[in-house]
């Protein structure tokens, strides 16, 4: 089969990848010239484990290709995916789907027979009739399908998800357009992941519906611990207790700093808008969103209590800034909003994380970047944990601790276990255990 996917971001990128390393072949389209040309150089925007190898590999076999010229890559493809950015409009939450819109135009005008257009972006419900009304205006003779076909991957375990997926979503009433679909993923149905199909509106749905559900997992067990905070038990084993219950299940289910990233925090938003737009408020939406904004920025009172009740003038040392391990995203990063309440309050934050500084420079322009995680802790009054990368599991405590200037540990992702840590001689604060 042959593939354009217009846009070569984080979901474009992953997706055109692996569907060239199903055999496809896959051209991936974007305006940003640089963008292109480096992807050409063999150079990866995003950090994604196993994305640049397998980028690298089918590029060689010519099976994944960049261009910043749409056209001959859309008369060529048997299904064009839309994989451009769907942010939050400024100031209201709604997604801004300018970039969809302009894409849908630009593919009607080069469509050259039966072509099936699929939204990979996530989108809100009914985009998927203005795409088809946008092209069906500009090339009233086209013939074309358009349907949904939502993406469920996490950032850092992408390429895992997209060749073992719990679930294929595919939203079209028409046969030819799951046809198209149905062969493109072939190559997975030795794994036997299941076909979805349904309604287009059903597809655009689920994929928010997901995402919302999932971000309020997180808010459920944050306001657990602190409950445990309160009582004195401890969220962990709330949360295997729990889990363990196959109607609930144990995934999301870890207790920190609150969600962030590049989707549970626009596309909880987009669901909320889109609710009210339709006259059927997600009330327990619009509270997991106003509660996990709270916490982020609480997590900073978490630091100055455990450093005796004030910062200011003290230096405080962050271990991660990506809003996960292994990405180097920092969209809706926790870590953004605690830095920006501890300097608030007086504090010199120095940080490190093995990806994403580069990305979070312009982001924190008072912080101070450490080459490595002892570096950083070097003479600061307080080690926080934003991000539990696997190389912050398995520090030298004696060595942190003689690195610190006050033996005072902040661990917003339980990486460590309280006892142990009080032994070594630590002043320990995590979340949700005694």
């Amino acid at each position: 089969m042959r593939i354009a996917m217009i846009g070569s971001g984080y979901v474009g990128l992953v997706s055109g990848a692996c569907f060239a390393d199903f055999g496809h072949i896959v051209t991936c389209v974007d305006k940003d010239a640089g963008k292109i040309d480096a992807l050409n150089a063999g150079d990866i925007p995003i950090f994604e484990p196993g994305l640049e190898d397998i980028v690298a590999s089918n590029s060689r076999q010519k099976r994944l290709l960049f261009t910043t010229d749409l056209a001959p890559a859309v008369r060529g493809a048997d299904a064009v995916f839309i994989a451009v950015g769907t942010p939050s409009r400024r100031g209201g939450g709604h997604a801004d789907l300018s970039y969809v819109h302009e894409a849908a135009g630009e593919i009607a005008a080069a469509l050259d027979g039966f072509t099936v257009i699929v939204t990979k972006s996530t989108v809100p419900v009914g985009t998927g009739d203005d795409v088809e009304r946008i092209i069906r205006g500009a090339a009233p003779s086209a013939d074309f399908a358009v349907a949904s076909n939502p993406e469920f991957l996490r950032e850092g375990a992408a390429i895992s998800d997209f060749k073992r997926p719990d679930r294929i979503v595919v939203g079209s009433d028409d046969p030819r357009a799951r046809d198209v679909l149905a062969e493109i993923y072939r190559p997975l149905f030795i794994n036997q992941p299941p076909m979805l199909y349904m309604s287009r509106r059903s597809a655009e749905l689920t994929k928010y519906a997901a995402n919302a559900f999932l971000a309020m997992k997180i808010t459920f067990i944050n306001e657990m611990a602190d409950l445990c905070e309160k009582t004195g038990a401890n969220v962990q084993d709330i949360a295997r207790g729990i889990g363990l219950d196959n109607r609930i299940g144990g995934k999301f289910l870890h207790a920190g700093a609150g969600y962030g990233g590049s989707c549970f925090p626009k596309d909880t938003m987009a669901l909320i808008k889109t609710a009210q737009d339709f006259g059927a408020p997600a009330r327990i939406i619009e509270t997991v969103a106003a509660v996990n904004s709270i916490r982020k920025r609480a997590m900073a009172d978490r630091v100055v209590e455990a450093c005796g009740g004030s910062v200011a003038g003290k230096t405080i040392a962050v271990l991660g800034l990506a809003f996960k391990p292994n990405t180097d995203d920092m969209r809706e990063a926790p870590s953004l909003d605690i830095i920006a309440a501890l300097e608030a309050v007086g504090a010199h934050v120095r940080a490190y994380d093995p990806e994403s500084m580069e990305q979070a420079r312009p982001l924190m322009p008072k912080v101070e970047f450490a080459a490595d995680a002892y570096r950083c802790a070097q003479g600061a009054d307080a080690l926080v944990i934003a991000t539990e990368w696997d190389e912050f599991r398995a520090l030298d405590l004696d060595r942190v601790k003689a690195a610190l200037a006050a033996p005072v540990v902040v661990d917003l992702r339980n990486v460590y276990r309280p006892e142990d840590m009080r032994r070594r001689g630590f002043a320990y604060t995590s979340i949700g255990r005694p």
